[in-house]
């Protein structure tokens, strides 16, 4: 269950290099005090553009997790989201299986089709056209799906051959499977069909309409719409100074600032109360820095609204 995610989204912490991993280690073992159900790294090579510059600090996705499940004891661990683009799925299928067995069984598979254009035309990734990412993600599902369930893949297709492709060892016998997205053609229809956690990526106005298509694809095909487990990704910013109206308007539907009290009631009445399960949160550390506290004070806040955890 993933109802109080952290996602860490920038490494440039104004530090060293030296000091960069322990701050993000730093961040995941106050989460995972906290009662935080996850952590998430996002698994880019160069930072986004809406985030900074594209040479910015940037950790490779799995290296960074590795770590992290030594560092911590309870969070699952995972990206939001891997793309697919950027490894062969047997190599992916290793590299969670792996990530569960370090961590004792809390890898969490995020995956989606890729989009970051800039990156796969600069590192020598084939970007393609939309069409053709999706077909690779169904493609790499196929080969994925039985190898982290101990089951060996053989599979032709149009992007990808294997035969017998086996992962071993495995911690246990399924690894949760998360999307990202809010395609109602292609990405919800795939995560009912197929995954236990939907990470809608909607503004806020948008988020029961998409959670209404969730549970109608749900029922198309004979699923209980309470097993597909839905969250959606909030920047939030904890300062007692800061409110909303100071915020420019492009930001006002996907950041909430203020109190951790002020933002957790925000989170309900627009994320929860149109009914999506759960909350990922960032923290915008490129501009204040890591400040410890501010995540311990939002599971305070969140976890009696959310329910689960510890």
């Amino acid at each position: 269950m993933i109802r109080l995610a952290l996602q860490i989204p920038n490494f440039s912490y104004g530090t060293g290099v030296a000091e960069l991993y322990p701050t993000v280690i730093a961040q995941a073992q106050e989460a995972d005090r906290a009662g935080f159900d996850a952590v998430f790294v996002m698994d880019h090579f160069y930072q986004l553009p809406m985030l900074g510059d594209p040479y910015q600090p940037m950790l490779e996705a799995y290296t960074a997790l590795g770590g992290l499940a030594v560092a911590t004891e309870r969070v699952q661990l995972g990206t939001l989201v891997t793309g697919n683009t950027y490894r062969n799925p047997t190599l992916l299928a290793k590299a969670i299986t792996t990530l569960d067995v370090m961590s004792q069984g809390r890898a969490v598979l995020g995956i989606g089709t890729g989009w970051f254009e800039l990156e796969h035309k600069e590192l020598g990734f084939e970007f393609g056209t939309f069409t053709d990412r999706f077909n690779k993600l169904y493609e790499a599902l196929e080969i994925i799906v039985p190898m982290i369930e101990g089951r060996k893949a053989t599979f032709s297709g149009s992007y990808y051959r294997v035969e017998n492709a086996t992962a071993e060892p495995r911690f246990r016998d399924r690894i949760p499977l998360l999307i990202g997205g809010s395609g109602e053609k292609k990405t919800i229809p795939l995560a009912a069909r197929m995954f236990d956690h939907l990470n809608l990526i909607a503004g806020f106005d948008a988020l029961r309409g998409k959670v209404d298509v969730v549970r109608r694809c749900c029922e198309e095909i004979g699923r209980d719409p309470a097993t597909l487990e839905t969250s959606t990704l909030v920047t939030v910013m904890v300062d007692d100074n800061l409110t909303e109206d100071m915020l420019p308007e492009d930001l006002r539907g996907r950041m909430i600032v203020g109190s951790a009290e002020r933002i957790a009631e925000q989170l309900k009445t627009k994320v929860l109360d149109a009914g999506v399960d759960g909350v990922v949160l960032n923290l915008p550390t490129s501009l204040q820095g890591y400040q410890p506290g501010h995540i311990t004070a939002l599971a305070a806040a969140l976890r009696p609204l959310v329910g689960g955890g510890v």
